[in-house]
């Protein structure tokens, strides 16, 4: 290969969908001694992690004639400028900007909220991408680091993988998606039913997230919904609407083993482990109990305390520490935070913005709260008289909401980087 083609292929069409392989390139610029250390991070400007982690050697070694000697010298510079120009962003920034993402399933588009200002940065219209209104993109799923971020589409049966520029890169077939949960240990994204399919298929879905090749496992309850993965990959939980039943499956062997609840039907909405994977939580939307599993051993999950806590208990999330719980009351327009030493509520929000609140997500640094609220019930008005969705930002420290933004039709899911990283 020539320095042509080289430069040819980063220059737009060397990625991992068209033109020329990316293990190619790699393969060649190691035959010409192309890569070293600044070398390196210019890959890492164009490619993810997880497709660079297979293909380099730590400590590459082979000789060095004049020739490479040349190139290495003065070639990495040429190739990190157009890394850079490719990309269109700087290369030192681009690792640090951290985003949160609200769907908005009553118009088909999503809100990326920048966490540095607490603004929406930028609305991703699915329709210009070729989906109609009535998409429904509801959960949002966040690599480790943010290089990619994933939405699922109920009505259009897709899910799609983003680049952190919001570039569409993928996307797979699957029938009415509902949640999204990434494994760990694992490059497999997990996807559920929706909550809105009345009789989906029996099984979920794990997704190759470098192909966004798709295998639907069976779970043998109706309309799975609920979704958890284990810290280390090996058992994906998943909890039934429609009866008292939650699915373990060994990833490993195949097999499956249930878990039933006493009481009438809770309809777990969402499942949540703690980053030291110790603990499971989960509520239940028509009676307002809230579970909490010990799932250290992961297979046998015994229920370890259940507490009543306000109406409709909806998606919950874990700060890093794992020290506390954070979760919507949909039915009760507030928002629950949990601690987890005790196992009791430490602290009940409401107030302005908070309406039909819905999906939960953290800051990295686990300072501010995002709640995305759908106000079906207009208890939220705006100046002008309207009753839009919002964003509630939460000071995790205060307990109070320090900002209320107007979005959308219908804000479901929150994404942000997973608090297990």
């Amino acid at each position: 290969m020539s320095f042509t083609g080289l430069s040819a292929a980063f220059s737009g069409t060397g990625d991992m969908t068209s033109g020329l392989p990316l293990t190619a390139i790699v393969s060649e610029l190691y035959e010409h001694d192309f890569v070293h250390q600044p070398f390196r991070y210019c890959l890492c400007a164009r490619y993810s992690a997880r497709d660079l982690s297979a293909i380099l050697p730590r400590n590459p070694i082979k000789p060095v004639n004049r020739f490479a000697l040349v190139v290495m010298l003065v070639i990495p510079s040429l190739l990190l400028s157009a890394c850079a120009s490719s990309s269109g962003t700087s290369m030192s920034s681009s690792d640090d900007r951290e985003f949160v993402y609200i769907t908005n399933q009553g118009e088909a588009t999503i809100n990326v909220i920048d966490v540095a200002t607490n603004t929406v940065s930028e609305v991703i219209d699915l329709k210009e991408l070729g989906f109609d209104e009535g998409a429904k993109p509801h959960h949002i799923a966040v690599e480790p680091g943010g290089d990619h971020w994933y939405v699922s589409l109920i009505s259009a049966g897709r899910v799609l993988k983003f680049t952190r520029d919001n570039e569409l890169v993928g996307q797979a077939e699957f029938e009415v998606p509902g949640l999204l949960e990434l494994d760990p240990s694992s490059d497999y994204l997990y996807v559920g039913r929706s909550m809105a399919a009345v009789n989906p298929p029996q099984r979920i879905g794990q997704i190759d997230t470098n192909t966004m090749e798709v295998e639907e496992l069976e779970v043998f309850i109706p309309r799975p919904h609920a979704l958890a993965v284990a810290p280390n990959g090996k058992f994906v939980y998943s909890a039934s609407l429609a009866e008292n039943r939650m699915t373990i499956i060994d990833i490993e062997t195949g097999d499956t083993e249930f878990k039933d609840l006493d009481g009438p039907t809770h309809t777990l909405v969402d499942l949540q482990i703690a980053p030291d994977g110790k603990t499971m939580v989960a509520g239940g939307q028509l009676t307002a109990k809230f579970f909490f599993f010990d799932s250290e051993d992961q297979a046998g999950i015994p229920i370890e305390k259940i507490i009543d806590v306000d109406a409709a208990p909806w998606h919950p999330v874990f700060n890093r520490e794992g020290t506390r719980a954070y979760f919507a009351n949909k039915m009760a327009d507030k928002v629950t935070i949990l601690n987890m030493e005790t196992m009791e509520v430490e602290v009940v929000i409401e107030g302005n913005g908070l309406a039909q609140p819905h999906g939960t997500a953290l800051s990295e640094d686990g300072r501010y709260l995002y709640v995305s609220n759908q106000n079906g019930n207009m208890a939220y008005t705006a100046e002008d008289g309207s009753h839009p969705g919002t964003v509630v930002i939460i000071d995790t420290e205060s307990a109070e909401i320090v900002k209320v933004i107007e979005v959308g039709v219908l804000p479901s899911g929150a994404g942000s980087r997973p608090t297990w990283q």
